[in-house]
Protein backbone atom coordinates (compact mmCIF):
# COMPACT_ATOMS: atom_id res chain seq x y z
CA UNK A 1 0.00 0.00 0.00
CA UNK A 2 2.55 2.25 1.45
CA UNK A 3 4.17 1.70 -2.79
CA UNK A 4 1.57 1.96 -4.45
CA UNK A 5 0.53 5.88 -2.54
CA UNK A 6 3.51 6.90 -2.92
CA UNK A 7 2.88 6.54 -6.66
CA UNK A 8 -0.65 8.14 -6.66
CA UNK A 9 1.08 11.02 -4.85
CA UNK A 10 3.93 11.35 -7.93
CA UNK A 11 1.16 10.82 -10.75
CA UNK A 12 -0.56 14.10 -8.60
CA UNK A 13 -3.98 11.99 -9.44
CA UNK A 14 -5.89 13.86 -6.71
CA UNK A 15 -6.44 14.81 -2.54
CA UNK A 16 -5.07 10.85 -0.74
CA UNK A 17 -6.86 10.73 3.10
CA UNK A 18 -5.52 8.22 4.71
CA UNK A 19 -6.36 5.93 7.67
CA UNK A 20 -10.10 7.79 7.58
CA UNK A 21 -12.98 6.05 9.27
CA UNK A 22 -15.43 5.32 7.02
CA UNK A 23 -18.37 6.17 9.42
CA UNK A 24 -17.56 9.68 8.23
CA UNK A 25 -18.58 8.79 4.69
CA UNK A 26 -21.61 6.59 5.44
CA UNK A 27 -25.47 7.48 6.64
CA UNK A 28 -25.44 5.19 8.88
CA UNK A 29 -22.43 6.41 10.40
CA UNK A 30 -20.29 3.27 10.91
CA UNK A 31 -17.49 1.86 9.20
CA UNK A 32 -14.40 0.47 9.93
CA UNK A 33 -10.73 2.19 9.14
CA UNK A 34 -10.05 3.04 5.50
CA UNK A 35 -6.37 2.83 4.54
CA UNK A 36 -6.99 5.58 1.61
CA UNK A 37 -9.37 7.36 0.49
CA UNK A 38 -8.80 9.19 -3.08
CA UNK A 39 -10.74 11.97 -5.21
CA UNK A 40 -8.92 11.71 -8.81
CA UNK A 41 -9.33 15.25 -10.31
CA UNK A 42 -10.99 14.08 -13.45
CA UNK A 43 -11.21 10.96 -15.59
CA UNK A 44 -7.33 10.57 -17.28
CA UNK A 45 -6.62 10.39 -13.24
CA UNK A 46 -8.90 8.18 -12.80
CA UNK A 47 -7.60 6.23 -15.27
CA UNK A 48 -4.26 6.56 -13.87
CA UNK A 49 -5.32 5.61 -10.68
CA UNK A 50 -7.08 2.55 -11.89
CA UNK A 51 -4.28 1.03 -13.61
CA UNK A 52 -1.81 1.34 -10.29
CA UNK A 53 -5.08 -0.60 -8.19
CA UNK A 54 -4.45 -2.94 -11.10
CA UNK A 55 -1.01 -2.89 -10.82
CA UNK A 56 -0.60 -3.30 -7.38
CA UNK A 57 -3.51 -6.10 -7.12
CA UNK A 58 -5.71 -3.87 -4.76
CA UNK A 59 -9.42 -4.30 -4.05
CA UNK A 60 -11.11 -1.10 -4.78
CA UNK A 61 -14.64 0.50 -4.84
CA UNK A 62 -16.48 3.67 -5.39
CA UNK A 63 -18.41 5.12 -2.82
CA UNK A 64 -20.92 7.77 -3.33
CA UNK A 65 -22.58 9.31 -0.88
CA UNK A 66 -22.43 6.41 1.54
CA UNK A 67 -26.30 5.92 1.43
CA UNK A 68 -26.63 2.53 0.53
CA UNK A 69 -23.92 0.76 1.95
CA UNK A 70 -23.17 -0.71 5.38
CA UNK A 71 -19.10 -1.55 5.46
CA UNK A 72 -18.12 -3.82 8.71
CA UNK A 73 -16.10 -2.50 11.90
CA UNK A 74 -13.29 -4.17 10.73
CA UNK A 75 -10.65 -2.06 8.28
CA UNK A 76 -10.79 -1.41 4.39
CA UNK A 77 -7.43 -3.00 2.97
CA UNK A 78 -8.12 -1.29 -0.27
CA UNK A 79 -9.05 2.21 -1.78
CA UNK A 80 -11.73 3.90 -1.41
CA UNK A 81 -12.56 5.93 -4.40
CA UNK A 82 -14.45 9.08 -4.37
CA UNK A 83 -16.02 11.13 -7.22
CA UNK A 84 -16.65 14.28 -5.47
CA UNK A 85 -14.42 16.07 -8.31
CA UNK A 86 -17.49 14.64 -11.04
CA UNK A 87 -19.80 17.26 -10.25
CA UNK A 88 -20.84 18.87 -13.68
CA UNK A 89 -24.67 19.63 -14.26
CA UNK A 90 -25.47 21.15 -18.10
CA UNK A 91 -28.84 21.81 -19.19
CA UNK A 92 -29.19 21.31 -22.39
CA UNK A 93 -33.03 22.50 -23.52
CA UNK A 94 -34.98 19.06 -22.08
CA UNK A 95 -31.72 17.52 -21.73
CA UNK A 96 -29.21 17.26 -18.64
CA UNK A 97 -25.60 15.73 -18.71
CA UNK A 98 -24.61 14.79 -15.36
CA UNK A 99 -21.35 13.62 -14.04
CA UNK A 100 -21.47 10.96 -11.29
CA UNK A 101 -20.22 12.53 -8.72
CA UNK A 102 -23.16 15.43 -8.74
CA UNK A 103 -25.93 15.57 -6.10
CA UNK A 104 -29.05 13.77 -7.35
CA UNK A 105 -31.43 15.67 -5.24
CA UNK A 106 -29.83 18.76 -6.60
CA UNK A 107 -30.00 17.55 -10.10
CA UNK A 108 -33.86 17.42 -9.57
CA UNK A 109 -33.99 20.97 -7.68
CA UNK A 110 -32.46 22.98 -10.72
CA UNK A 111 -34.24 20.56 -13.19
CA UNK A 112 -38.16 21.59 -11.17
CA UNK A 113 -37.05 25.23 -11.25
CA UNK A 114 -36.26 24.94 -15.07
CA UNK A 115 -40.08 23.76 -15.55
CA UNK A 116 -38.39 19.89 -16.33
CA UNK A 117 -40.53 16.97 -15.02
CA UNK A 118 -39.65 13.58 -14.55
CA UNK A 119 -37.14 13.86 -11.96
CA UNK A 120 -39.64 14.43 -9.17
CA UNK A 121 -38.79 11.00 -7.82
CA UNK A 122 -35.37 11.43 -7.00
CA UNK A 123 -36.09 15.17 -4.37
CA UNK A 124 -35.85 12.90 -1.62
CA UNK A 125 -32.90 10.89 -2.82
CA UNK A 126 -29.95 11.91 -1.06
CA UNK A 127 -27.40 9.74 -2.83
CA UNK A 128 -24.92 10.96 -5.84
CA UNK A 129 -25.99 10.49 -9.45
CA UNK A 130 -23.20 7.86 -10.21
CA UNK A 131 -25.03 5.93 -6.78
CA UNK A 132 -28.29 6.33 -8.47
CA UNK A 133 -27.77 5.10 -11.62
CA UNK A 134 -25.93 2.03 -10.08
CA UNK A 135 -28.86 0.98 -8.33
CA UNK A 136 -31.06 2.18 -9.99
CA UNK A 137 -32.44 4.34 -7.58
CA UNK A 138 -36.51 4.86 -7.48
CA UNK A 139 -39.40 5.96 -5.61
CA UNK A 140 -43.15 6.86 -6.25
CA UNK A 141 -43.32 4.02 -9.28
CA UNK A 142 -40.54 5.85 -10.99
CA UNK A 143 -36.96 5.00 -11.63
CA UNK A 144 -33.44 6.46 -12.92
CA UNK A 145 -34.56 3.72 -15.88
CA UNK A 146 -36.95 5.94 -16.71
CA UNK A 147 -34.95 8.96 -17.42
CA UNK A 148 -31.75 7.99 -18.16
CA UNK A 149 -30.75 8.14 -21.82
CA UNK A 150 -27.30 6.79 -22.13
CA UNK A 151 -24.21 6.85 -19.78
CA UNK A 152 -20.54 6.78 -20.11
CA UNK A 153 -18.71 4.19 -18.29
CA UNK A 154 -15.34 3.12 -17.60
CA UNK A 155 -14.47 -0.68 -18.52
CA UNK A 156 -12.54 -2.99 -16.36
CA UNK A 157 -9.65 -2.57 -19.13
CA UNK A 158 -9.68 1.07 -19.23
CA UNK A 159 -12.07 1.87 -22.08
CA UNK A 160 -14.19 4.50 -22.43
CA UNK A 161 -17.89 3.45 -23.51
CA UNK A 162 -21.12 4.95 -24.05
CA UNK A 163 -23.75 2.77 -22.97
CA UNK A 164 -27.22 2.94 -24.16
CA UNK A 165 -30.56 3.22 -22.05
CA UNK A 166 -31.48 -0.78 -23.21
CA UNK A 167 -27.18 -2.04 -22.43
CA UNK A 168 -27.93 -0.23 -18.84
CA UNK A 169 -30.15 -3.35 -18.42
CA UNK A 170 -32.16 -1.25 -15.62
CA UNK A 171 -34.73 -3.20 -13.54
CA UNK A 172 -36.44 -2.75 -10.15
CA UNK A 173 -33.30 -1.73 -7.90
CA UNK A 174 -30.49 -3.03 -10.42
CA UNK A 175 -28.34 -2.42 -13.59
CA UNK A 176 -25.74 -3.74 -15.79
CA UNK A 177 -23.22 -1.83 -13.73
CA UNK A 178 -24.56 -3.23 -10.77
CA UNK A 179 -24.66 -6.83 -12.49
CA UNK A 180 -20.87 -6.10 -13.75
CA UNK A 181 -18.55 -5.08 -11.00
CA UNK A 182 -15.61 -3.27 -12.08
CA UNK A 183 -17.64 -0.80 -14.78
CA UNK A 184 -17.46 3.05 -13.30
CA UNK A 185 -20.33 5.21 -14.33
CA UNK A 186 -18.38 8.44 -15.06
CA UNK A 187 -21.80 10.72 -16.36
CA UNK A 188 -24.89 10.46 -17.99
CA UNK A 189 -27.56 12.17 -20.00
CA UNK A 190 -30.96 12.48 -18.62
CA UNK A 191 -33.84 13.10 -20.80
CA UNK A 192 -36.90 14.87 -18.68
CA UNK A 193 -39.98 16.38 -20.27
CA UNK A 194 -41.50 20.22 -20.16
CA UNK A 195 -44.05 20.49 -17.40
CA UNK A 196 -45.52 23.29 -15.23
CA UNK A 197 -43.07 24.32 -12.74
CA UNK A 198 -45.41 25.09 -10.12
CA UNK A 199 -46.95 22.02 -10.01
CA UNK A 200 -43.37 20.46 -10.28
CA UNK A 201 -42.50 22.12 -6.85
CA UNK A 202 -45.61 21.24 -5.34
CA UNK A 203 -45.30 17.40 -5.85
CA UNK A 204 -41.88 17.92 -4.34
CA UNK A 205 -43.08 19.95 -1.35
CA UNK A 206 -45.67 17.23 -0.96
CA UNK A 207 -43.62 14.27 -0.70
CA UNK A 208 -41.00 16.29 1.44
CA UNK A 209 -43.78 16.34 4.05
CA UNK A 210 -44.46 12.96 3.66
CA UNK A 211 -41.19 12.23 3.87
CA UNK A 212 -40.64 14.19 7.30
CA UNK A 213 -43.85 12.18 8.67
CA UNK A 214 -43.26 8.95 7.71
CA UNK A 215 -39.31 8.31 7.47
CA UNK A 216 -37.43 8.51 10.47
CA UNK A 217 -34.86 11.10 9.21
CA UNK A 218 -34.10 12.46 12.60
CA UNK A 219 -31.73 8.96 12.91
CA UNK A 220 -28.85 8.17 10.66
CA UNK A 221 -30.08 5.41 8.02
CA UNK A 222 -29.56 4.14 4.45
CA UNK A 223 -33.07 4.48 3.53
CA UNK A 224 -34.99 1.21 3.03
CA UNK A 225 -33.30 -1.63 4.38
CA UNK A 226 -35.45 -4.78 1.96
CA UNK A 227 -37.10 -4.36 -1.92
CA UNK A 228 -40.50 -4.63 -1.66
CA UNK A 229 -41.64 -8.17 -3.08
CA UNK A 230 -44.20 -7.90 -5.94
CA UNK A 231 -47.32 -6.84 -4.67
CA UNK A 232 -46.25 -6.50 -1.19
CA UNK A 233 -44.60 -3.62 0.95
CA UNK A 234 -41.50 -5.13 3.19
CA UNK A 235 -42.29 -2.27 5.64
CA UNK A 236 -45.81 -3.76 6.84
CA UNK A 237 -44.64 -7.32 6.33
CA UNK A 238 -42.28 -6.70 9.10
CA UNK A 239 -44.75 -4.57 11.00
CA UNK A 240 -47.72 -6.88 10.84
CA UNK A 241 -44.98 -9.17 12.73
CA UNK A 242 -44.58 -7.08 15.62
CA UNK A 243 -41.12 -5.87 14.89
CA UNK A 244 -40.97 -2.05 14.91
CA UNK A 245 -39.02 -0.83 17.40
CA UNK A 246 -36.82 -4.12 17.58
CA UNK A 247 -33.26 -3.64 19.13
CA UNK A 248 -29.62 -5.30 18.39
CA UNK A 249 -26.86 -3.22 20.54
CA UNK A 250 -27.52 0.55 19.07
CA UNK A 251 -29.42 -0.35 16.34
CA UNK A 252 -32.82 -0.35 15.91
CA UNK A 253 -36.02 -1.50 13.45
CA UNK A 254 -37.95 1.95 13.47
CA UNK A 255 -41.06 2.70 14.82
CA UNK A 256 -41.77 5.07 12.77
CA UNK A 257 -41.30 3.00 9.44
CA UNK A 258 -40.50 -0.67 9.87
CA UNK A 259 -38.51 -1.20 7.00
CA UNK A 260 -35.67 1.36 8.21
CA UNK A 261 -32.95 0.35 10.56
CA UNK A 262 -31.81 2.94 12.50
CA UNK A 263 -28.51 3.92 14.45
CA UNK A 264 -30.45 4.73 17.64
CA UNK A 265 -27.37 4.63 20.12
CA UNK A 266 -23.84 4.62 18.68
CA UNK A 267 -24.49 1.42 17.15
CA UNK A 268 -21.42 -0.98 15.82
CA UNK A 269 -22.00 -2.08 12.05
CA UNK A 270 -22.25 -5.52 13.61
CA UNK A 271 -25.13 -4.39 15.47
CA UNK A 272 -26.93 -3.10 11.99
CA UNK A 273 -25.95 -6.16 9.88
CA UNK A 274 -27.16 -8.75 12.35
CA UNK A 275 -30.35 -6.54 12.81
CA UNK A 276 -31.00 -7.05 9.07
CA UNK A 277 -30.46 -10.49 8.71
CA UNK A 278 -32.72 -11.28 12.11
CA UNK A 279 -35.60 -9.58 10.68
CA UNK A 280 -34.89 -11.17 7.11
CA UNK A 281 -35.15 -14.73 8.72
CA UNK A 282 -37.67 -13.29 10.54
CA UNK A 283 -40.22 -12.60 7.46
CA UNK A 284 -38.82 -16.00 5.91
CA UNK A 285 -39.75 -18.49 8.50
CA UNK A 286 -43.07 -16.53 9.11
CA UNK A 287 -44.12 -15.74 5.35
CA UNK A 288 -42.16 -17.88 3.48
CA UNK A 289 -41.41 -14.23 1.22
CA UNK A 290 -36.69 -14.22 1.33
CA UNK A 291 -36.80 -10.29 1.54
CA UNK A 292 -34.14 -8.84 -0.98
CA UNK A 293 -31.65 -6.81 0.89
CA UNK A 294 -31.66 -3.08 -0.93
CA UNK A 295 -27.93 -2.06 0.87
CA UNK A 296 -24.86 -3.21 -0.25
CA UNK A 297 -22.67 -4.82 2.54
CA UNK A 298 -19.02 -4.17 2.11
CA UNK A 299 -16.06 -5.80 3.54
CA UNK A 300 -17.98 -8.61 5.87
CA UNK A 301 -15.99 -11.63 4.03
Amino acid sequence: MQEFLKEVEKEEIGKIVKEEFLSKYTSYKVGGLARCIIYPKNVTKLVQLCRLIKKYQLPFMILGNGTNVLFSDKAYEGVIIKLDMFNVIEFMGNKVRVQAGASLMRVASMAARRGLTGLEFASGIPGTVGGAIYMNAGAYKSDMGYIVQNVTVLTPDLRIINMTNKEMDFHYRSSYLQQHPGYICLEAILKLEYGDRKEIEKVNKDRKARRLVSQPLEYPSAGSVFRNPEGQYAGKLIEDLGLKGLTKGGAMVSDKHANFIINKNQASAKDIHDLILFVRDAVKEHYGIELKIEQEFVNWE
